[in-house]
């Protein structure tokens, strides 16, 4: 998969695109990201980006023709799959939306700052805008690092076990059960004795049910649109009340 991410602060993403799992998926091949500098295609003398906006307001705007010319030389190279502008607007980043952007070719990225974009350049380039969530943040760096992360994990090879992606939180609709290790007894605290049996149906019923209690605990909004039987749904409800 190709990405490219266009940023003020390319800077920001050497530490993160080096180290990990996404540091070795790159090396060895499996995920191209490059961060790209919207500076350079600036036409102004000095390189500026932004200026103040039409209309009044405190702060300042994104120009257009930049980031336009930035995405329609990066089209141009070769790189492929919708541009995304990274903005609280956008509609909220999902595990499912995770799933089918990884399904690409690649994408790019485009990461907003000061009072945001010229919405002449969102209408001319963008495809679609994505956010993590209600909240704001001083630039789109840190939310396009959680969209490469998010996807990466999808990318065939990027993760060691094919059971990484399958047996974890929303992969179901679910938050994820609790996971244990060594030591068996850790300050008075006990793994549960079924994950110690080595009986595999009888773990998978545990976790399923751990599963079920935890989203009904901690996302009643995901545990009311999850797939499950009725009689999932009772046990978890009959279970949370005697807590």
């Amino acid at each position: 998969m190709k990405i490219a991410v266009l940023s003020l602060f390319p800077e920001m993403f050497d530490s993160f695109l080096s180290a990990s799992i996404l540091g070795r998926a790159r090396t060895e091949g499996l995920l191209d990201v490059r961060p790209v500098d919207i500076r350079p295609y600036s036409d102004k003398k000095h390189k500026n980006t932004d200026d103040y906006p039409f209309g009044g307001g405190a702060g300042m705007v994104m120009m257009a023709q930049p980031i336009v010319d930035a995405v329609r030389d990066l089209r141009a190279q070769g790189y492929a799959g919708p541009c995304i502008y990274l903005s609280p607007r956008g509609m909220p980043l999902t595990q499912k939306k995770v799933v089918a952007l990884s399904a690409q070719e690649g994408m790019i990225l485009l990461c907003g700052h000061y009072e945001g974009v010229d919405q002449r350049a969102i209408d001319l380039v963008v495809d679609e805008e994505i956010s993590l969530g209600d909240f704001v943040l001083t630039g789109g760096e840190v939310a396009a690092m959680a969209l490469i992360d998010a996807v990466a994990r999808y990318v065939p090879g990027v993760l060691g076990s094919g059971e990484s992606t399958e047996e974890e939180s929303f992969s179901d609709g679910l938050l994820e059960y609790p996971q244990y290790t060594r030591p068996r007894v850790f300050e008075g605290l006990e793994v549960p004795e079924v994950l110690l049996g080595g009986d595999h149906a009888k773990i998978r019923g545990w976790r399923r049910q751990q599963a079920l209690l935890a989203t009904l605990r901690a996302r009643p909004d995901l545990f009311a649109s999850a797939p499950m039987t009725d009689r999932e749904r009772l046990w978890a409800l009959d279970a949370a009340k005697e807590e």
